[in-house]
């Protein structure tokens, strides 16, 4: 799915009371290719764009937000979920699992969270990333629920190739066999500085409790990830939102200041609950 960039233009132009004239005369275009825009999208170039949504984000509009908001008034029935997908390029074709990645925090799958900025956060980084608004029709599907528990923590260092010594340990047998039949998951986010965390936890340096309460630390909410395409098939992408530099960049600088704070928290935590809980050699 493409940007809808005229009807962007038409939100943008309703907010700001500008007309086509003055928009085009700020994003430095002539009325010609503006009309020539209306006609045929494709003649947008990426410099266009750019242009357009930089101008949008400097006027302190935040366009994915309030479509964000009003998708959520559009499906607020109990059966649908509002969900977001950052995407390191465009989404071509048809969803599929296939073409995820195999050592994602739980294997192939396609990957969705609940936050808009967090979405956008973990894309933020990659020059050509994008944003997705996705609707998810959840009836008929089963779901595996997981929260910040010794179960999650498992499971993310299993699919991360952490735990070949214990491949066949009874507990991660069980925890393999209970997840037969699923769907799709809902489950913390984890990011690169819960990773290291988990792996102070299998390396014997932490006990489980000490991770979990450091993982409880750095919560970033939760995750949805379908893994059969039975589910897949009953998520449908709702808008393509546009990234421009600036935005992912204050995208980045709320990373990186929830990050400064969240590792005072994983200090206190590790202390606090030190020689508590159980070591990973113990458990499996």
């Amino acid at each position: 799915m493409k940007v809808q960039f005229w009807r962007d233009i038409e939100i943008v132009r309703e907010l700001l009371g500008m007309t086509v004239e003055e928009i085009a005369e700020e994003i430095g275009v002539s009325r010609m290719s503006m009309n020539r825009w209306k006609e045929d999208e494709s003649k947008i170039t990426d410099a266009n764009l750019a242009a357009f949504y930089r101008m949008v984000f400097q006027k302190k509009i935040r366009l994915s937000k309030i479509k964000e908001q009003l998708y959520r008034e559009d499906y607020s029935d109990d059966s649908h979920i509002i969900l977001f997908h950052g995407a390191k390029t465009q989404i071509e074709g048809a969803l599929t699992i296939e073409k995820s990645k195999k050592n994602n925090d739980f294997g192939q799958g396609f990957y969705c969270g609940e936050s808009l900025e967090q979405s956008a956060m973990f894309v933020a980084n990659f020059p050509n990333s994008s944003l997705y608004i996705v609707n998810f029709h959840k009836e008929g599907l089963k779901a595996r629920w997981f929260g910040v528990n010794r179960e999650w923590m498992l499971m993310i260092a299993f699919f991360r190739g952490r735990l070949e010594e214990f491949r066949n340990s009874r507990v991660i047998l069980e925890l393999i066999e209970s997840m037969k039949g699923i769907d799709y998951i809902i489950a913390p986010i984890a990011d690169n500085r819960m990773f290291e965390i988990i792996d102070s936890f299998i390396d014997g340096e932490i006990t489980d409790l000490q991770c979990q309460h450091c993982l409880s630390a750095t919560n970033l909410g939760n995750q949805y990830v379908f893994v059969t395409q039975k589910a897949l098939s009953q998520v449908q992408i709702l808008e393509h939102c546009y990234l421009v530099q600036e935005e992912k960049d204050y995208y980045l600088q709320s990373k990186k200041e929830s990050m400064e704070v969240s590792q005072d928290k994983v200090k206190i935590a590790r202390k606090e609950y030190r020689g508590q809980g159980q070591y990973i050699e113990e458990i499996l």
